[in-house]
């Protein structure tokens, strides 16, 4: 009975063992043939092998973009509008969720309630109003104009979420440091920010990666080749006009580094900050 137990369990193992292999191919496959594809002699997609790595090893793919192409460029306007966007939306949100948080007002739901309004609609309903408003402020084709695009969408959603966060925090120490003589901005400053790290580090990480490979809005903004941000230049390899498999892998490829460290980085201090989170209610 024992032995026909063991066997049922270590048949049951070895099953458990293949499905997760096979499940782990088909989600690490696609990776290792796009690294594959950019270190491969070929240009387009028919002229990469199935299997990895089989066609050789070149890195004039990686050369090519930053000598003949914006690929560098490219790579700090994106990196300027996702970190822009991610520095205000912070800013504005944090200070924006302790107003709503602590203070009663006569428009306060009101408020809070057009932001949920604002939410269930998506954003391409109110593509033609943007562009309509970019044009008349000359944000069209400029790195402003589609950083305000960006923020202006994180506001209502985040704005909820750090409010609800901070909800939570104990009043109690407010009127601790109010007895101590602090005023609302010291209070802001050296109680609540510390305590809302945990929510400020999501809503910094978020606000960074969304427009970081985001290709409808900055087709929409963008027009000149020197304000082209890595998705709309990555694109361009892959077109009905090119096809150029190899480069787009390549440019993909250095894309994905500098972000999983930012991830990498950011996690790190999100698993710190919720460690070190303050007393709440």
């Amino acid at each position: 009975m024992k032995k026909n137990y063991a066997m049922v369990e270590y048949l049951n193992k070895i099953i458990s063992m293949l499905v997760f292999l096979v499940i782990a191919f088909f989600v690490l496959y696609p990776l290792v043939y796009v690294v594959s594809a950019a270190f491969s002699p070929g240009t387009g997609i028919a002229s990469v092998n199935i299997i990895p790595f089989r066609d050789g090893f070149t890195v004039k793919h990686f050369q090519r973009l930053f000598s003949e192409t914006l690929y560098g460029t490219w790579f700090l306007n994106t990196l300027y509008i996702a970190a822009s966007t991610s520095l205000i939306t912070v800013f504005i949100t944090t200070l924006a969720a302790y107003v709503y948080s602590r203070f009663n007002f006569s428009l306060k739901k009101p408020l809070l309630m057009s932001y949920l309004i604002l939410q269930i609609f998506p954003s391409f309903v109110g593509m033609v109003a943007i562009y309509v408003i970019l044009l008349r402020i000359n944000g069209l084709d400029t790195l402003w104009g589609l950083v305000l695009v960006y923020v202006a969408g994180n506001l209502p959603y985040n704005t909820w979420l750090v409010k609800n966060y901070m909800d939570t925090v104990s009043r109690n120490l407010d009127e601790a440091a109010r007895i101590d003589g602090a005023g609302h901005f010291t209070i802001f400053t050296t109680i609540m920010l510390p305590i809302a790290k945990p929510i400020i580090s999501f809503l910094a990480i978020t606000s960074f990666t969304a427009p970081w490979m985001d290709y409808i809005f900055p087709r929409m903004v963008l027009r000149s080749a020197e304000k082209q941000t890595l998705a709309l230049g990555l694109f361009g390899f892959v077109t009905d006009k090119k096809n150029e498999f190899t480069t787009f892998a390549a440019g993909s490829l250095i894309v994905a580094i500098p972000f999983i460290l930012f991830f990498l980085v950011s996690q790190k201090l999100m698993v710190t900050s919720f460690s070190g989170a303050a007393v709440k209610e």
